[in-house]
């Protein structure tokens, strides 16, 4: 449109939150029609919203490059500032964010709005001041009007990630240290909104409402915070001063700065401003032109010939390369457009296509088809070049084939994968609703726009979600509020023991051991939350008191700790107790475990209760040891009191926990009368070849029970009794490797070690007569049924027999080629001879020696031969 002398030309300057965009909707609706220009498509949207509720629907257009509702009667359009309907006339027209005419890429397009655009009675230039001496020479008839900033803005200093105030935002510049932030909130505050200029419009949305709604405290953006998002922000913390703008890494200036600091602060409430402990100090002068809002103004604009020649790609070129004509306008960086079209020209099956006006305008309006990844790929440039030979293709009639959109649009419609794959997703399926705007190359352009729309709202719907659960943490974000406030906390105990706080889950009651979550924010919001928890642990620590007193004993059971270490009683497989060294093996002293929610008297309950659950236990598995110790502690006076050597043989007993040696024991037995035995034999003892042990102590339940009790009274933290070894214990009849475990606890739980073998002692007793008998009858070889008794191997009842005192030999092979077989024999007792017996006897002469020979073919020869081979 061109500007006519009538027209008022406007331009409302000043810095952030002054109201100017609320102005110029407020003047667009005293108008009969008007158009403004958003430099966001998340703006337009938000004030098309807003002109919907205030007119109605039926009013209000929007329209963007990925949006287009345009009622029939529509008087009022929100748009983006490229997406501008500059042909249609309007009454009044206004371009937000005029300052932008500036910007290396974008620049372009608001200075041709700046020159061109224009309302029939009001245009309206929103800004900042930077660029009033520009447009006072560009729009001589301009009128100015300065506004001022409602609320203050002061600079705060340094401060650490952890002591920002709430309603703080964090503004970063790179991805992944935007990420590594929001990481570290989540852990020390509970969470934070993630807004970063990747996101769609849909999620970004989403992020800040949770924001705005109190879910989180506090938000982490890049710079895509600094124009138009309108939140309850008190405080702008800076991580970082350097941007990566395209060509390199540069430090932000003052204006820069202070477009994203002046976030802060809304309507009449002050805000603040300053960096974290990742970025250094501003330095004194730009913080006071921040506050004053002073900043240089602009020297140059950004512009780009309008007047584009489509008689060829290259001609296209040389005309969108053409120079202006007046210093205050400069050349912009090459646009993404630009790009693509020098790209595509080099194709020469394109270039063949592009030979006339209609098909260089039509090449131009494909490659205007934006990247929203920010990239300009090959991906993108392969697609672009794609899309433009089959619009070429008249057997498609001029469209693009519907099963080839098909194709390239589904593949987007996933929602799994991480944060930066639905990122990706969502601008590729953010070019495709660009493209389903054009009518013109869709077959049925509709149905693509609403299903683009589908997928791109159920991309951002998963991506926000990605976002919460990776960045909020719900649960510590609510109870650090109500810290915040000062509020009560409200707990309480579930009958499965989680322990809620808020409705919030903050830890476990195991047994009577309190199991905290971890949990976020500072020392004292922890221990505060761990109060609350505590407090509700009181009245549930008491009932699980009780309920334990009340258990009945079939809920109570005695097992080792997870490593094996220390013996716990356990209630419904919870630790209660821990056994510790005690008066003896069947009298362990009892610690409750986790005092720390118990009370004193408490505690003592707990430890009645559980001696007297353990001397139950001892009595009905253990009775024959109890029987054996009261017969030890029986007065000598009483007439069924053991004598002297029985009461030693059985104090012994008693100390093995059920066996002892035959040789350990040889002093005392030895000196057993016939009615000392009779009297053991009463009580459970039973005299072995080897060992001496009582049978009823081998049953499965009394064997585990006592090596609980002997590791109890042991605190041999070498020593791991695990769980698959106690399981086993009673009821297999030998184990390998012993070393695993010390002797006397095998001994303990009455297994005998002999050799590589943990044998239980009535097998070992069975083992050694059947040994025994073999053995009178001359050398044996290991048979198979001794291996059955033994549960072991060949070699391991090799081992056996010889720690049973069987020496090794081998006999004769049947045959040549045969091995010779193994055989055991019964060790000589050799006779007891004086010190110096072996110089007093007489040598016999090698004659007699001779003569005694046994003869070749009698027993006794073949006898010593394989005396000698052994």
């Amino acid at each position: 449109m061109s500007g006519q002398s009538e027209h008022r030309i406007v331009a409302v300057l000043g810095p952030t939150n002054t109201g100017k965009t609320h102005l110029a909707i407020e003047r667009m609706l005293g108008h009969p029609s008007g158009m403004i220009g958003f430099p966001l498509r998340l703006l337009a949207r938000e004030n098309y919203d807003r002109i919907v509720r205030e007119r109605g629907a039926a009013t209000a257009a929007l329209i963007t490059g990925e949006e287009k509702i345009v009622p029939k009667g529509a008087r009022y359009f929100c748009c983006t500032v490229e997406a501008m309907p500059v042909e249609r006339r309007t009454s009044f027209l206004a371009i937000d964010e005029i300052q932008l005419c500036a910007d290396p890429e974008r620049g372009h397009v608001f200075t041709d709005r700046l020159l061109r655009a224009r309302g029939e009675t009001e245009t309206m230039l929103l800004g900042a001041d930077t660029i009033a001496p520009l447009i006072r020479r560009l729009v001589p008839d301009a009128e100015f009007i300065s506004r001022p900033r409602f609320s203050r803005l002061s600079y705060s200093g340094q401060k650490k990630l952890t002591r920002l105030p709430s309603r703080s935002a964090v503004v970063t510049f790179a991805v992944t240290e935007l990420y590594a932030l929001a990481e570290l909130i989540r852990r020390r505050r509970g969470g934070a909104a993630v807004v970063l200029g990747a996101l769609s419009p849909r999620t970004r949305n989403a992020q800040v409402g949770m924001y705005q709604a109190g879910e989180v405290d506090y938000l982490v953006a890049t710079d895509a915070i600094g124009m138009g998002l309108n939140m309850d922000l008190d405080h702008v913390a800076f991580a970082a001063l350097h941007k990566f703008d395209g060509v390199g890494m540069r430090r932000l200036n003052a204006a820069e700065l202070a477009q994203i600091a002046g976030r802060a602060g809304r309507h009449m409430n002050d805000g603040s401003f300053g960096v974290t402990a990742e970025a250094p100090e501003l330095d004194e002068e730009i913080v006071q032109r921040i506050e004053e809002h002073r900043f240089d103004p602009l020297q140059r604009i950004m512009w780009r010939n309008p007047e584009l020649d489509f008689a060829s790609p290259q001609m296209l070129l040389r005309s969108l390369d053409r120079s202006p004509n007046r210093v205050e306008l400069a050349r912009g960086r090459p646009a993404d457009d630009r790009n693509a079209l020098e790209i595509l020209s080099r194709d020469q099956r394109i270039a063949a296509l592009a030979a006339a006006p209609a098909t260089t305008r039509l090449l131009w309006d494909v490659c205007r088809i934006p990247d929203f990844r920010k990239v300009m790929s090959e991906d993108h440039a392969r697609l672009l070049a794609n899309i433009y030979r089959r619009l070429m293709d008249e057997r498609t009639g001029n469209r693009l084939p519907t099963d080839w959109v098909a194709n390239q649009v589904e593949r987007f419609a996933r929602t799994d994968g991480d944060i930066d794959t639905l990122t990706t997703r969502i601008s590729h399926v953010r070019t495709w609703t660009y493209i389903s705007h054009r009518a013109d190359w869709l077959v049925d352009a509709a149905h693509w726009q609403a299903r683009t729309r589908e997928i791109e709202d159920l991309l951002s719907d998963a991506l926000h979600e990605r976002l919460t659960q990776r960045f909020v943490d719900r649960r510590t974000a609510l109870l650090v509020k109500k810290l915040k406030e000062k509020a009560e906390l409200y707990g309480a105990v579930t009958r499965s023991g989680d322990v809620i706080v808020e409705d919030q889950h903050v830890g476990r009651l195991s047994g009577f051991r309190f199991e905290p979550d971890a949990l976020g924010g500072e020392p004292e919001e922890r221990r505060a939350l761990m109060k609350a928890a505590r407090r509700a642990l009181g009245s549930a620590v008491e009932a699980r008191v009780r309920a334990f007193e009340g258990a009945a004993d079939s809920a109570l059971s005695l097992a080792p700790d997870g490593a094996g270490e220390r013996v716990r009683i356990c209630w419904d497989d919870a630790p209660i107790l821990a056994l510790d060294a005690g008066d003896g093996a069947l009298s362990p002293r009892l610690t409750p475990i986790a005092t720390d929610v118990l009370s004193g008297a408490m505690a003592q309950r707990l430890r009645k209760r559980g001696q007297h659950w353990l001397a139950a236990r001892t009595k009905d598995s253990l009775g024959a040891l109890t029987r054996l110790k009261t017969a030890i502690e029986t007065p000598s006076a009483k007439a069924d009191a053991l004598s002297g050597p029985a009461r030693g043989l059985a104090f012994q007993l008693y100390e093995g926990m059920g066996l002892t040696g035959r040789r350990d024991a040889a002093a005392q037995a030895n000196r057993l009368s016939a009615d000392d035995r009779k009297a053991l034999a009463k009580l459970g003892v039973r005299f072995g070849v080897e060992l001496i042990y009582l049978p009823d102590l081998l049953k499965p339940a009394a064997v585990q029970l006592k090596a609980l009790l002997w590791l109890a009274a042991h605190d041999d933290r070498s020593v791991r009794l695990t769980r698959d070894i106690l399981d086993g214990i009673g009821s297999r009849v030998s184990f390998p490797a012993p070393a695993r475990l010390p002797a006397p606890l095998w001994n303990a739980a009455g297994y005998a070690v002999l050799g590589p073998l943990a044998l239980r002692a009535d097998i070992a007793e069975r083992l050694a007569y059947k040994a025994r008998q073999l053995g009178r009858a001359g050398p044996f070889a290991p048979s198979a049924e001794l291996m059955s008794l033994a549960g072991c191997t060949e070699d391991e009842l090799a081992a056996l027999l010889r720690a049973l005192g069987y020496r090794r030999m081998k006999a004769k092979p049947p045959a040549e080629d045969q091995p010779a077989p193994v055989l055991f024999a019964a060790k000589r007792r050799e006779r007891k001879r004086p010190a110096d017996s072996k110089a007093a006897r007489p040598r016999r002469s090698k004659a007699k020696a001779k003569a005694t020979e046994p003869h070749g073919d009698s027993p006794f020869a073949a006898l010593k031969t394989l005396v000698q081979r052994s």
